[in-house]
């Protein structure tokens, strides 16, 4: 680049004033679309990774943030210089409510990943700093897929995580792209391998194919028979494998699980006790599965929860231990050992939503049939449920400016 030659009488003000005009005394442009109803499906979808801050002016977070997402985007930008490869965008949900409404925005500032059009379920929850941000889309860049170059690689798979399996002919082809692009979403979920070519031409018995090892080595394989150019049904036959029924919650997804705004049905358990868990798992599958969604069936390990064990007035030495947290109060399933009792823990569930389960800690037990004279009990056995541990665990207020509560009052 030719120096300029600056006279030594120029005025040091009107040198600056040069300098500015010619965009030399910044290191580049920030390049933040902003988003509205008129081109937001346009720009998501021609996106390959798109990072959205959904925001409002009059929030102090969301004015905090401003300048770090910028810098960020400038970091990334010189690193990724494809304009469709990464996008850094942001919604001024004051002005376009419309689009906060569609994606559920409950707080500010919300951060959300989009993949070629699609939210991921997981939206940035790390700390907000230019380093951090930055290093969070390169970690989106990097190929989820892990190429196998023998099949003897698959029996020295980790069978503590869930795998799945891809066999295909060539790496240039419409089913591999489909599944690039299943990875690429549940890449948190999920490990994913591919073969191709030779390596895999005996697992190709009928075309290109697709497995999914569950956790555990005598768990026989389960093979995708749908069509592996049909982006829906291969994700949905993706997910289900990767998202497990009952999931573990850890300090690190407790936020992210809390926020999805349903009750938890939650098994306290040792983490070396994998038979409390399995059985919890099967009788959750068995009595529970048309719940799913109405209430989040995890577990947790009882050392790292000794908090919550301790509202319910337990420690680690009485696990299994089975609770619900309704985000307002803590119940307590009787016993682990009626688990397995006919419609037991269903019926534990369902009097959380009718209100049995409040009603009764705080009026005693409800009249019945089959006890006279209960009538006249109730009102006066009156006790008072622990409340939400959970809840605790919720989008922080130091964080975020909280838009709306409504959560479960039961």
């Amino acid at each position: 680049m030719k120096l300029l030659a600056i006279p030594p009488s120029l005025d040091v003000r009107f040198v600056t004033v040069i300098l500015l005009v010619m965009g030399l005394s910044t290191p580049g442009q920030t390049e933040i679309t902003s988003l509205d109803s008129g081109n937001i499906d346009d720009v998501l979808n021609n996106a390959g990774v798109a990072l959205v801050n959904f925001y409002a002016d009059w929030c102090r977070f969301s004015q905090m943030l401003h300048p770090i997402f910028e810098e960020a985007s400038n970091i990334v930008r010189e690193e990724f210089p494809d304009t469709k490869q990464v996008v850094f965008a942001r919604v001024d949900c004051d002005q376009h409510s419309d689009i906060a409404q569609r994606y559920r925005i409950t707080k500010y500032p919300t951060l959300k990943l989009f993949r070629n059009g699609m939210m991921m379920k997981r939206e940035y929850r790390g700390q907000r700093s230019v380093a951090a941000i930055a290093d969070f889309i390169r970690q989106q860049q990097v190929d989820p897929v892990k190429e196998i170059h023998s099949l003897e690689e698959v029996n020295t798979l980790d069978r503590s995580k869930r795998n799945i399996i891809g066999y295909f002919e060539k790496k240039d082809s419409d089913n591999y792209h489909t599944y690039e692009k299943v990875a690429n979403i549940l890449r948190d979920d999920c490990t994913f391998l591919a073969a191709f070519g030779d390596v895999s031409q005996s697992e190709r018995f009928s075309g290109d194919n697709i497995i999914y090892k569950p956790v555990g080595e005598s768990v026989p394989d389960m093979v995708y028979l749908g069509s592996l150019t049909n982006l829906d049904l291969t994700y949905t036959w993706a997910q289900d494998k990767c998202v497990p029924l009952v999931r573990e919650i850890t300090f690190e997804n407790g936020e992210e699980l809390t926020e999805e705004g349903i009750p938890f049905l939650i098994l306290f358990h040792i983490k070396e006790d994998t038979e409390s868990l399995e059985k919890f798992q099967h009788e959750v599958a068995r009595q529970l599965i048309s719940e799913k969604g109405s209430i989040n069936f995890l577990h947790a390990d009882c050392d790292k929860f000794r908090h919550p064990l301790l509202h319910i007035q337990k420690t680690p030495a009485d696990c299994p231990v089975i609770a619900i947290d309704s985000f307002r109060h803590m119940y307590v399933f009787p016993d682990f050992k009626d688990l397995a009792v006919p419609g037991k823990l269903r019926q534990f569930v369902l009097d959380l939503h009718s209100g049995k389960l409040h009603r009764e800690f705080h009026h005693g037990p409800d009249p019945t049939d089959s006890t006279p004279g209960q009538e006249e009990l109730v009102g006066e056995v009156a006790s008072n449920p622990p409340e939400s541990s959970f809840q605790k665990l919720a989008p922080s207020e130091t964080r975020y400016t909280i838009l709306r509560r409504d959560r479960d009052e039961l």
